[in-house]
């Protein structure tokens, strides 16, 4: 079973050969999965998440995601987006205190069933130092979440999503009460897979 304290993690990202731009069309956005040491002895590591704030025209509203956002053709790059996104969204500067770990598999952001023409680029960072969470307008809550909990299948199961009177029932984690759903939680699975890979 993979140790799941930060040293351990940061060895195994080190020898995983990061994903590069997926060729498929469309507008780009980036998030970050960061880690940091746990809090408590021998806990291993633990990853932050947030849940987004409830707004009409944002199809993930009150969904658990990593923080992150849309490309901006000011953004040299999209680890560059995932680091801008990740210091208005929650108030880290992964360009200070974070160390680039990985870049994981870009995923199509799919809405209802449908791709909606969005390309979503996953980067893996550790945090390098304390630093408090100043969560913006866009996020209601962001928590960080023990890993090995998580990438053990601990929380996991489905839960029954209505698409226009069709039910589909749909893997999830629980975290804390919380239901991980979706590309985060298809983000979190290659992150997982990643880590047990030399098991």
């Amino acid at each position: 079973m993979t140790a799941f304290d930060l040293p351990t993690l940061e060895s195994r990202l080190a020898s995983y050969a990061s994903a590069s731009d997926s060729t498929e069309p469309g507008k780009r956005a980036a998030v970050a999965a960061i880690l940091r040491p746990g809090r408590t002895s021998g806990a291993g590591a633990e990853i932050l998440l947030v849940r987004r704030a409830e707004h009409p025209s944002d199809p993930w509203s009150g969904h658990m995601a990593l923080p992150g956002g849309r490309h901006d053709a000011s953004d040299r790059d999209l680890e560059e987006t995932a680091v801008r996104e990740t210091h208005e969204e929650v108030g880290l500067d992964l360009a200070r205190c974070g160390q680039r770990l990985a870049r994981l598999p870009d995923h199509p952001a799919i809405v209802r069933g449908l791709r909606v023409g969005l390309v979503i680029a996953p980067f893996v960072f550790a945090l390098r130092e304390d630093a408090a969470l100043s969560p913006n307008e866009e996020i209601a809550e962001a928590l960080w979440t023990p890993l090995a909990p998580l990438a053990r299948g601990e929380g996991a199961g489905t839960f029954d999503y209505d698409h226009e009177g069709t039910v589909f029932h749909l893997p999830c984690l629980d975290v804390g009460g919380r239901r991980v759903w979706g590309l985060t939680y298809q983000m979190l699975q290659n992150l997982f897979s990643v880590l047990r890979a030399e098991e």
